[in-house]
């Protein structure tokens, strides 16, 4: 199970935010944050891209006002980065810029 959370906008649409376990085998997580209009419709986004067991439960670790306003300013509405508060990778810093979704390297299946 990952950490993650959710905020509710007054639009009515939500922002999913979710620490994930790498895609690769270098120990480091991600962060990924999801614009949609329903957290259901967000964790679809999401298990679409081949992260099938992601599953929110709780608002544990809910997205900061810098992540909804990045996630908002996306055209996807889907992003990542390197999770906080984890072990730093090489080329990863806790600076680190947030990539589109495609961006995410596939490594091995990615399980929450």
């Amino acid at each position: 199970m990952a950490a993650g959370g959710f905020c509710k906008l007054p639009t009515g649409s939500v922002v999913v935010a979710m620490n994930l376990p790498s895609p690769t085998a270098d120990g480091t997580g991600v962060r990924v944050l999801v614009h949609a209009h329903n957290r259901a419709r967000a964790l679809t986004r999401l298990r679409n891209l081949g992260l099938r067991s992601v599953y929110l439960r709780g608002n544990a670790a809910p997205p900061t006002p810098d992540e909804i306003t990045a996630v908002l300013h996306h055209p996807d509405g889907l992003i990542w980065r390197g999770a906080p508060g984890g072990p730093v990778a090489k080329g990863i810093t806790m600076t680190e810029l947030w990539h589109p979704i495609r961006a995410l390297p596939r490594g091995r299946t990615v399980r929450a």
